[in-house]
């Protein structure tokens, strides 16, 4: 009795528990990807045109990004009060919206509205933060592959969310908004003592690699599963209980990972002591002021690496010992004066204020605002962009692009994990190479050619996706662990930056620019609609791809660009990485 006890406890502080339940929380944590689906709802509802729902976009893009005090909350209180804090910011905010649109409660101007999405959806910035903060910490020799999956399931949740819906069969559209209030804050307040960091092993076991592929395994099952759900009710005529069984068993996927801790705790044996040993207060204290000082000394081999470079890193680990010792020898002689710099390095733990400071940091938040704003601008209008094309279930492309980004968000993690560990290659690189393919995607589009509502779904999704799960581990690994929380959530500002200007001004300026020119060849005989008496504010309906077709062609351009400024970090955090993960041999 007493052996079972110990086991319950230590599987309720294993790590990979924590990260179970982490996926849980990302798997319902991203209402904002479900704003493509809700923005048709609350148009038909208080009878806004697109400019209007463009506004209310670009606020829940700012709730969504706007994180700073999840951040900083993350240093000063215990996880569970900050999911705690999110749940309460989501059921308020979406649980008024959703009493407004159904007209529960008096009709209200836009900027209540605009106030309303904007508190909902930032309870998602505490959600994800907790998330990450504990995975990075928990994990912190595999922040690729805990980064792509933890943000994958946050991807994925619009599929998730639209298909539990479905399953209710609620008689009004208005009740996809009651879900997003209600679903979130059941599942986040259920596992919120568990999502944490604990203590122990945190370098890596024989048993993580089995354990990731399994999480691999059961992520591309998913996605699969999520797509054959979606083609079959749309392609057929599906009956209520079929999906009710349908959505029972995706619920049994997103539960299935937790076979992982049960197997490692109460199936595998006794696990080899490897914890890491605690050192007392004062020689811990002394251990760091050592460590500071030999990578102060090091700062020497950085300045002289085009020969070191060329060692392999046993080699290149005892020039830098020998070169150490030496000015060790020299400083306690009196012969140098070792001179303490101001601020840490990259790869050091850095505070947000000190990575302000550094050109890396603001190229990657440049690069973000272009091309994740890009990504973000097509995910929130792919409900107008499919409506304007003739395509009356808008909800299907809303499912596909959120499936796509949620295995963009896994391969991003995966592929970027194997650059930086197998050839010790900088982790931005990955970026750079999606947002080539992102250009290609919009570009497609701007060229009308067949079938470019699917590509843009599918490239988009993937490499929006693939964002942020590189540029969170890539932030980790240049600017520390020790201010995570705040460095993530600044750069979480570049999407909303990026849409402000590419959805807020540029898309719906030029989409209400295409449905005005409609409107006037309507009224003068041709065109779509024609003959056709028109009811106040219908001219604010564009059909036909050049609806979008302008404004893809300005991101692509500007994906480029992105491309560009990524290459420049690449170019100059290569002598980073090769120290932090060693230059591999030829």
């Amino acid at each position: 009795m007493v052996q079972v006890s110990e086991k319950i406890r230590v599987f309720l502080n294993d790590r990979w528990l924590v990260f179970v339940a982490s996926m849980w929380v990302q798997s319902c944590s991203g209402i904002g990807y479900l704003f493509g689906s809700i923005s048709p709802v609350i148009k038909s509802g208080m009878g806004y045109n697109q400019r209007q729902i463009a506004l209310l976009g670009v606020a829940k893009d700012l709730g969504d990004s706007i994180g700073f005090l999840a951040g900083i909350l993350c240093e000063v209180l215990p996880i569970w009060a900050v999911l705690f804090i999110g749940v309460v910011q989501n059921f308020v905010g979406y649980g008024l919206v959703w009493l407004i649109v159904a007209h529960k409660l008096p009709s209200s101007p836009l900027w209540v509205l605009c106030v309303l999405i904007f508190i909902g959806t930032n309870g998602e910035t505490y959600f994800n933060t907790g998330a990450l903060v504990s995975g990075v910490q928990n994990f912190p020799k595999s922040r690729g592959p805990i980064v792509g999956i933890l943000k994958g399931f946050a991807g994925l949740s619009g599929a998730v969310l639209t298909q539990v819906y479905a399953m209710f069969n609620f008689p009004d559209h208005a009740s996809l908004v009651f879900m997003v209030a209600v679903g979130p804050s059941i599942v986040v307040t259920a596992v919120m003592f568990l999502v944490r960091p604990v203590g122990g092993h945190k370098q890596v076991r024989p048993s993580d690699h089995s354990s990731f592929l399994f999480t691999y395994s059961i992520c591309i099952i998913l996605a699969a599963y999520l797509l054959a759900v979606l083609l079959l009710q749309d392609l057929s005529s599906v009956n209520e209980n079929v999906v009710t069984l349908l959505t029972i068993v995706l619920l049994i996927l997103i539960v299935l990972p937790v076979i992982i801790p049960i197997f490692l705790v109460f199936f595998s044996g006794p696990r080899p002591v490897l914890e890491e040993s605690l050192l007392p207060e004062p020689e811990k204290q002394e251990s760091s002021r050592m460590g500071s000082f030999i990578l102060s000394l090091s700062e020497v081999e950085d300045e002289k690496s085009s020969e070191v470079d060329t060692l392999l890193p046993s080699e290149r680990q005892k020039r830098i010992a020998h070169l150490q010792a030496k000015l060790f020898q020299a400083a306690a002689e009196g012969a140098v004066r070792v001179k303490r710099r101001k601020g840490p390095r990259r790869g050091e733990d850095f505070t947000l204020l000190q990575a302000l400071v550094k050109a890396d940091f603001w190229l990657i938040f440049i690069s973000l605002v272009l091309a994740s704003g890009s990504g973000l601008t097509v995910i929130d209008n792919l409900g107008q962009i499919s409506q304007s094309l003739g395509y009356a279930n808008t909800h299907v492309f809303v499912s596909m692009i959120s499936i796509w980004n949620f295995l963009g968000r896994v391969a991003g993690g995966y592929f970027s994990e194997n650059i930086v560990k197998y050839y010790a290659y900088p982790r931005p690189v990955a970026m750079a190479a999606v947002q080539v393919v992102m250009a290609f995607a919009l570009f497609f589009y701007y060229m009308g050619w067949p079938g470019s509502i699917y590509v843009v779904s599918v490239l988009i999704g993937l490499c929006y996706g693939a964002h942020w799960a590189v540029v969170p581990a890539a932030v980790s690994e240049l600017f520390g662990l020790k201010s995570f929380g705040a460095l993530y959530n600044f750069l979480t500002l570049a999407s909303p930056a990026g849409s402000l200007i590419f959805s807020g001004v540029i898309a719906s300026g030029i989409y209400d620019y295409q449905a005005k020119q409609q409107h006037e060849h309507r009224v003068q005989g041709s065109g779509p609609g024609q003959g056709v008496p028109l009811v106040k504010d219908e001219f604010l309906t564009c059909y036909g791809s050049i609806c979008y077709s302008l404004t893809m062609g300005i991101m692509s351009g500007l994906c480029i660009i992105a491309f560009i400024l990524s290459m420049i970090v690449v170019h100059r955090t290569k002598r980073v990485y090769a120290q932090i993960y060693g230059k591999p041999q030829a």
